[in-house]
Parts: structure tokens; sequence; C-alpha cells
């Protein structure tokens, strides 16, 4: 009894093993039944079995709206904000295969904000005394690093932010540091880091404010029109004689973000999916 009681799944039945426990407030749920949660959502401890089962039910019907999702525009490097303008839906996700992530879709009238932070770091540099000793410079010299990171703030039953690192890690800027006055961005001093560019820095702030811009707009109401695909974006020309019509090439849809693709093409420009 007690820590060596036998525990079972209060959903799927199962028998959980002994680092598989999943508890919440009034039960066990096994870690494949966790796994079948929102990635967005952190309040299971505190959860009821009843709450579980109604977000496990939302999950479950979430699967149809990520398989009618459209992506017509995709920000983001390695976390990906994507965009249904059509459907008037979004979903922000690192994977590839949309059906198997099953990552939640939300209506644009769900966006109620977006937060952009830094958080610096820095890390002394040291030089070496005659026996050959760490040592300060003088005055003392460091460089500097920095992750991005971007809260998107969301009305649900389940939870109200999603947030993640834009950067995927530390960018390290060498021994100058950065402007903290960078729009909407918001500057937090740190102590540690690493990673490279100071290009990639500015890649970053533009990238954070391309995004609190898309968020912003779909608390506008959206965009004014549909946003159209690269194939349809491409200047009319003349009309020419009729030519022999040819079968295209490929697939024309993305089979893991639904996304419409020009005909031949072996990567997805939304998602990276390899398709050939």
């Amino acid at each position: 009894m007690g820590l060596f009681e036998k525990k079972y799944c209060d959903f799927c039945g199962n028998r959980i093993g002994m680092l598989g426990n999943k508890k919440f407030e009034d039960g066990n749920m096994c870690k494949e039944c966790a796994s079948k949660l929102s990635p967005w959502f952190n309040e299971r401890r505190r959860s009821t079995r009843a709450d579980l089962e109604a977000q496990l039910a939302y999950r479950e019907e979430n699967k149809s709206a990520v398989a009618a999702f459209q992506t017509t525009r995709s920000i983001g490097r390695h976390t990906k904000l994507l965009i249904d303008d059509n459907a008037r839906k979004f979903m922000v996700t690192s994977a590839s295969n949309l059906a198997t992530a099953n990552p939640d879709v939300m209506d644009f009238s769900q966006a109620t904000g977006c937060s952009l932070d830094i958080q610096e770091s820095r890390n002394e540099i040291k030089d070496k005394d005659k026996d050959g000793k760490p040592v300060s410079y003088q005055p003392p010299r460091y460089e500097y690093s920095y992750n991005f990171y971007v809260t998107l703030h969301v009305n649900t039953p389940f939870f109200d932010e999603i947030k993640y690192s834009l950067s995927n890690g530390y960018i390290k800027t060498g021994e100058q540091p950065m402007n903290t006055m960078s729009g909407s961005w918001n500057m937090h001093s740190a102590s540690m880091g690493m990673r490279t560019g100071v290009t990639k820095y500015n890649e970053m702030i533009a990238l954070g404010n391309e995004i609190k811009d898309a968020v912003d707009g779909m608390r506008m109401g959206g965009m004014a029109q549909p946003q159209m695909m690269p194939q349809q974006q491409m200047v009319q020309q003349p009309q020419m004689a009729p030519q022999p019509q040819m079968m295209p090439q490929g697939p024309t849809v993305c089979p893991f973000c639904n996304a419409q693709l020009q005909p031949g093409a072996k990567f997805c420009e939304y998602c990276g999916g390899q398709l050939m």
C-alpha cells in the first residue's frame, strides 16, 4: 500500500508504471493520456477529473479542426504561428506533421494580445595572470547574449497564454550590449547564455514585431480580404494562344499542414515538410 500501491489511469483504465503517474487533484492519469492534453496546458495537478475529461473531449474534436486548417501565412523559424486567413483560424506549433501533433486551433476572436520579451545575459571574459589563473580585465569585459520570447494571450477554457522562445535559445552578440529600446520588446537582464549573431538578433526583432502585428490584426478583425496564396500573387500576363495542357507534377496540397502549394514542390514553404 502507499508508495508501492498499484495505480490505474482514471481515463483509459490501464495500469500506471512506477514513474508514469501524472497526478491530478482527485485521481491519477497515465503518461499516454496526459500526452493528449494541450501542450500549452500546465494546470493538471490542480485540475479535477471532470476538468480533464472535458479537455480530452475538446482535444479529440480539435483533430477535425486541424484537418480542415489551410495555412495561408507561416511566421517563425522553429516554433511557428500558422494562420488560416480564409477560415480566420490560427495555431502555434513546431511540428511539421500537424495531424500527429494535433496543435490547438483557435479563432481570431480568441487572440487577446501579444507580449514580446528579451532576456539579456552576460558572461565575463577573463584574462590570465602570469601563473595562468583567470583574472578580470580592468575594466571588466563581458560577452552578451539574448533569448527572445513571444507570449500570445488567448481566451480558451483550458489555457490563457502560449509562451515560446522565438530564437530557440540564446543568441551571442559579442561584447557590445544591444539596444534595449526595441519597439514593443521588453528587455530583462539575466546571467548566462550562448549562441551567435548580431544579424540574427535583428532578424528576431523583426520577426517578433511581425508576429505582434499579425495578432493585433486578428484582434482588429483580421484581414479585409483573404490572403492570396503565393501562386495567386502573379502579375497577369497577356493572353496567349492556347497551349497543349500538361498534367501538373507533384502535390498541390501539403499533407502535413494543408497549405496549397505550387505543382511540383518538393518541400512545403510553410511547414518545411518533405513532399517527394
